[in-house]
């Protein structure tokens, strides 16, 4: 069996096992994220907490009822004396009361302290939805850090694996050479030398590429098997104008739109301590039944009343220390503060768009090169095949191609996946990376 054929064999092997293994597609690996992952989980716990923060029901817009009942029991002994001098004695007198009432509670007017507590609760929910967002937007893209590393050294153990299957078959050839006296000692030491280095990367690589599958599995959220395969295949989008992209980012980024979010909760925050300034007014209500059975020394023998009261109270604190004063005053720093911080941010944006952009344009143009580099190097490593077979060139010249083409497939392989991932970075800065399928 020659070389091609005994590496062709190797790769019909390979893409046996292949078949044989459960292949997770991008858009599966996905789906498996948004549903286990932890830090996913979490966000969309703290949405539904903020969700129920911003209801009605706790904004202090209803009012409050309540009930209450009560009885008691009194045996006493008990000894009278009347204006006219005469003394009454009583043991075991006997009083006993009850009731029950339903009260209810509301504040009429505040102060409209409650009308913007409730915006800024409805505002918080807001920040907390593009906290989640933010939180999904930064998984996916640790999502695929960790599947394009899984497809990258996928694709290179599978390189790894057809040079070490060529090394076999060089070193098989120089045992038969050397057997027969065609070559020398050196050339078969050489031989066995290679082999073992590659076998040594091949395994290495073969460990990297099982602990990249259980990094990627601790994302999903999953402790299925680490037995499966990724897709290798890389499309990219169409990211061809810079100006549209920073004016979307701008737009669009999750981070500035929640910095804006917080700007507008200080401003509501700053209202509502004004809201101190004024009075409030708050009305009272209840209907209420007292019995009471009274002993013979009481004027009354029994009682038993029932009614409707009802009424409203104005407060309003003329000066409360200064503190309402201090409250404001802190709440327009805290504004100022995310105000600078919104400034920062936005030109964080600037600079991380600018350098993406750059980084991602470059290694668009690398990968062209290095695709024409692997083209260049497989075809000088075919004729150093058919030249070595031929013993027209030495074994150093047949290794050198050999390392040549490995090392050229391996760096398209990095080009590749590093400009997915500028490409990603960008979606994410541009707030549409949940937008495009992958």
């Amino acid at each position: 069996m020659d070389i091609k054929k005994y590496t062709l064999a190797i790769i019909l092997m390979c893409s046996y096992s292949l078949i044989a293994q459960e292949i997770l597609t991008k858009k599966k690996a996905v789906k498996i994220t948004l549903e286990n992952n932890y830090s996913i989980k979490v966000a969309n716990n703290n949405v539904k907490v903020a969700d129920n923060n911003k209801s009605i029901y706790n904004s202090g817009f209803l009012p409050s009822i309540s009930t209450s009942a009560n009885a008691n029991y009194r045996n006493e002994n008990q000894e009278i004396t009347t204006q006219s001098g005469a003394v009454n004695t009583v043991d075991g007198a006997v009083t006993k009361s009850y009731n029950a009432a339903v009260n209810l509670n509301y504040t009429l007017f505040d102060g409209f302290g409650r009308k913007y507590n409730y915006k800024i609760l409805k505002e918080t929910y807001n920040v907390t939805e593009l906290e989640a967002k933010e939180t999904i937007e930064n998984t996916f893209l640790q999502l695929f850090t960790s599947y394009f590393q899984v497809a990258q050294l996928t694709e290179n153990t599978s390189n790894l694996a057809e040079t070490l299957a060529i090394s076999k078959q060089r070193l098989q050839r120089a045992k038969y050479q050397y057997e027969y006296g065609q070559s020398t000692k050196l050339e078969l030491l050489n031989a066995e030398v290679d082999l073992n280095n590659d076998s040594i990367t091949y395994i290495n690589s073969k460990q990297d590429l099982l602990n990249a599958k259980r990094d990627l599995n601790f994302i999903l959220g999953s402790d299925k098997h680490v037995n499966y395969q990724v897709e290798t295949t890389v499309e990219f989008n169409e990211l061809t104008n810079f100006d549209d992209l920073y004016e979307k980012s701008k737009v669009n980024n999750a981070t500035l739109k929640r910095n804006r979010k917080n700007i507008a909760i200080s401003d509501l925050s700053i209202k509502s301590a004004k809201s101190r300034y004024l009075p409030s007014l708050n009305l009272s209500s209840s209907y209420s039944w007292n019995n009471s059975q009274n002993p013979p020394t009481s004027f009354l023998a029994a009682s038993n009343v029932t009614g409707l009261n009802a009424g409203l109270n104005l407060s309003w604190n003329l000066f409360d220390g200064g503190a309402t004063k201090t409250s404001i005053a802190n709440a327009k720093i805290a504004k100022e503060n995310q105000e600078i911080l919104l400034a920062q941010q936005e030109e964080t944006l600037k600079n991380s768009v600018e350098n993406t952009w750059g980084s991602y344009k470059n290694q668009l143009y690398i990968l062209k090169v290095q695709e024409q580099n692997v083209v260049t190097n497989q075809n000088n490593f075919d004729r150093t095949l058919e030249r070595f077979k031929l013993g027209q060139v030495t074994s150093i010249d047949f290794r050198q191609a050999q390392i040549n083409l490995l090392n050229a497939k391996a760096s398209l392989n990095n080009t590749k996946y590093n400009a997915k991932l500028l490409e990603l970075q960008l979606l994410q800065l541009s707030g549409d990376i949940l937008n495009v399928k992958f």
